[in-house]
């Protein structure tokens, strides 16, 4: 292969700029183009052909495992790498069962990135040494069956709630008026009643229906 052609996938601007600072560097890789969330990463790979796709889990539209997913269904000969800050087993498993061809976590050396994509864009397999661990004790253990994540099941929490927010997110489901709040939190009736219109504020919601239909979309509560 004369050249690998790489296309990133990320929300984050700093961590693709970052990355493709990474990659420009070498005389044997070049970054073609560029996707913001998972829905245009397709739409990307429609127009390009790369030989391997570097995908964040994180991401609005689609998260990069339905991502993967999609790409072992349409690209065939597109190779994948997921390259993300977790390192939950839940994560690394649905990786894997979606097709993904390695899986490093963004706290990996230079050298080890490149390593990993020279591996996967060649045909190989590269899986950073925790996850790897992961891949064994399921193995291992044969609990390898768990279900693809949707993009519910791995979204971020958009509001940035706080602690205190998400506590009172939860009694206010609970059908908890202001002062049970305060009991229960052992805070002043004002001040949860402060707490409670900034919940509101933040998730743009003016009664409970529009909230718990809120917090559900976006799996604030569990």
């Amino acid at each position: 292969m004369d050249k690998i052609n790489v296309v990133l996938a990320d929300d984050h601007v700093l961590v693709r700029d970052g990355i493709k600072a990474l990659l420009e560097d070498q005389s044997g890789i070049e970054v073609i183009d560029e996707a913001s969330n998972g829905v245009e990463a397709l739409e990307v790979l429609g127009r390009n052909k790369p030989h391997v796709l570097i995908v964040d889990i994180r991401m609005p539209e689609m998260n990069g495992i339905q991502v993967v997913g999609e790409v072992k269904k349409l690209h065939q000969n597109v190779k994948t790498l997921v390259l993300s800050m977790h390192d939950s087993e839940e994560y690394v498993v649905q990786a894997i069962q979606a097709g993904a061809d390695g899986y490093l976590l963004k706290g990996a050396s230079k050298e080890e990135f490149l390593k990993a994509l020279h591996k996967v864009a060649n045909g190989g397999k590269y899986f950073t040494g925790d996850v790897s661990a992961i891949i064994m004790n399921n193995f291992v253990s044969g609990s390898t069956n768990t279900a693809v994540a949707s993009n519910a099941d791995i979204k971020e929490d958009p509001f940035k709630l706080t602690k205190r927010e998400k506590q009172i997110l939860g009694l206010v489901l609970e059908l908890k008026n202001n002062k049970d709040i305060a009991d229960e939190l052992k805070i002043s009736k004002r001040t949860a009643e402060v707490h409670r219109f900034n919940l509101m504020k933040k998730l743009e919601v003016s009664n409970l229906k529009e909230l718990t239909e809120k917090a559900k979309e976006f799996g604030l509560v569990r």
